[in-house]
């Protein structure tokens, strides 16, 4: 089984290369290295004891995109990550993202609609949902006006998908999940943004390094028991896997429509201060933190009804926030050593 991964060498997406080479599947990676590096192949390799085929390829070139899929003709599922992903960024310049989210998308399934038998994973948000009305968000909550160009783009990209497997052989399973945090446990691999991190975990790890000179915590008059903001927080370990089982489910067939759509998260939502205290434990660093004004595009809450993925897929988040945490304490003091 050959299995294309776009994102490979990301966060989330290295992640799932291991576990797909632990389930003997032959992967071939496609990253631009916007925001990744290619180190990360040395680390997927110190943990599974295989490289997978590496391709650096923007998927924003239509061209390159149509000779990727003629040198590799006989790929038999896709997952597709390849995305820009923050908020605040998103709001800040929106056609960088609607170009690198929705252009790409478009480029990937024009080839895939040709394929007799097209299998596609898709790493779609919970902000799809916006600020639901109801917690915890089943995946029958409505979609509501996305809060930011980034929920726009993951909402635009499903319908693109929904369109498209009804004129095609394309089948797809579409991946809402909620906030991954967390590193591999040997720390071979992580989450390394490049430049200042648009995410909680690793702005909490490089503060407790000293990387950066504080956290700030964007706003804390929500109406939570702490004032700020609640969030699903998953660790990438058990969203890899929801990949892999997910992935298996199309290739089996087992699908019972062409498009699925599953919610990934813990189920419980944590708000920031309770993510600083829990790794202030796990570390044993006092954070250095201040709090600021709310930021744009950013919600009150926002965690899973995870019913659904636990029955359909077989599938449930067994590791804990403590886990996440510390691992990707580990994962930070490693990459900077």
């Amino acid at each position: 089984m050959k299995i294309l991964v776009t994102g490979g060498l990301g966060f989330i997406g290295s992640h799932t290369v291991v576990e797909l080479q632990n389930e003997g599947l032959e992967v071939i990676v496609i990253d631009n290295l916007s925001n990744s590096s290619e180190d990360v192949l040395k680390g997927i390799f110190n943990i599974t004891g295989k490289k997978p085929l590496f391709e650096k390829l923007d998927l924003r070139n239509k061209t390159s995109v149509q000779n990727f899929f003629k040198k590799h003709n006989d790929i038999q599922g896709v997952i597709h990550f390849a995305a820009s992903k923050a908020v605040g960024e998103s709001v800040e310049d929106p056609l960088l993202y609607y170009e690198n989210n929705i252009n790409t998308l478009v480029y990937l399934l024009q080839e895939l609609k040709e394929l007799s038998d097209a299998n596609f994973i898709f790493s779609s948000s919970c902000t799809v949902y916006g600020q639901a009305e109801k917690m915890p968000i089943t995946e029958n909550a409505a979609v509501q006006e996305a809060m930011s160009p980034y929920g726009n783009t993951k909402q635009i990209g499903e319908e693109i998908i929904t369109d498209v497997a009804k004129v095609t052989s394309l089948n797809a399973i579409l991946l809402r999940y909620f906030n991954p945090i967390g590193a591999h446990p040997s720390a071979e691999i992580g989450e390394l943004p490049l430049g200042v991190p648009q995410n909680l975990v690793p702005y909490i790890t490089q503060t407790a390094l000293g990387l950066r000179k504080e956290l700030s915590v964007f706003g804390n008059d929500y109406p939570t028991p702490d004032g700020t903001a609640i969030r699903d927080y998953i660790h990438v370990i058990d969203l890899a896997k929801a990949h892999v089982i997910a992935l298996k489910r199309l290739l089996n067939k087992q699908n019972l429509e062409k498009v699925e759509t599953f919610n990934l998260g813990t189920g419980t939502g944590s708000s920031v201060l309770e993510v600083i205290t829990t790794f202030e434990k796990v570390s044993g660093h006092k954070l250095n933190y201040k709090i600021v004004d709310r930021r744009e595009g950013d919600i009150t809450e926002a965690y899973a009804n995870i019913d659904k993925a636990n029955n359909i897929l077989g599938w449930k988040a067994n590791l804990s926030l403590e886990d996440a945490l510390a691992s990707a304490w580990k994962w930070e003091q490693k990459s900077r050593s």
